[in-house]
């Protein structure tokens, strides 16, 4: 065999980037929660790195060959999970217009985009700690927000990968027979 994943690996990468799109969706866009989104990096991964090797058939290994394939599969997810986040961000942050409702004090008075999310985080009494952060004015707000989504886009890969990988770890510890080998008898 010359491949460096099993097929299985790579159907596999591919359930876990509809996954993460699915995760991102559902947390990101239709119920906005952020952190739930973080928080199910960890378990997306351990899904997506154990699947693989299911999905694969790979019953006892080679142990190589079983990180190899929850690898590559995670790497997909955590890949698609991080764009994800950064793409859903830098929609929202380079389209926001200013609009609120007349009930928490109408419209901002802002230019559409970084201006507009400036506006929202000093409307929301967040002006000393942007402050106390350094930040004040709208270009450095701006790489301030972008270091930050950054940060929080590598954590999520990184949980991710790290949980995709331990999926691997724990289907080769629970699936010690060779193939061909009758299960034992209860």
């Amino acid at each position: 065999m010359r491949r460096f994943v099993d097929r299985g690996a790579i159907t596999a990468a591919w359930v876990g980037l509809g996954m993460a799109v699915t995760i991102g969706v559902s947390f990101l866009l239709v119920i906005p929660i952020e952190p739930v989104y973080w928080i199910f990096a960890l378990p997306a991964g351990l899904l997506i790195g154990y699947y693989a090797n299911a999905r694969s058939e790979r019953a006892g290994g080679p142990w190589k060959r079983l990180i190899a394939n929850a690898g590559w599969a995670g790497l997909i997810t955590a890949i698609t999970y991080a764009v994800l986040l950064l793409g859903v961000k830098a929609m929202f942050f380079n389209l926001d217009n200013g609009y609120r409702d007349a009930s928490t004090g109408g419209p901002l008075k802002c230019v559409a985009g970084a201006d507009c999310v400036y506006q929202r985080y000093l409307a929301a009494d967040q002006g000393p700690a942007l402050a106390a952060a350094g930040v004040t004015d709208v270009a450095g707000f701006t790489a301030l927000y972008w270091r930050e989504q950054t940060t929080s886009a590598g954590t999520t890969f990184a949980l991710a990968l790290g949980g995709a990988l331990m999926g691997g770890l724990m289907f080769g510890a629970a699936n010690r027979r060779r193939p061909g080998e009758a299960p034992a008898a209860s």
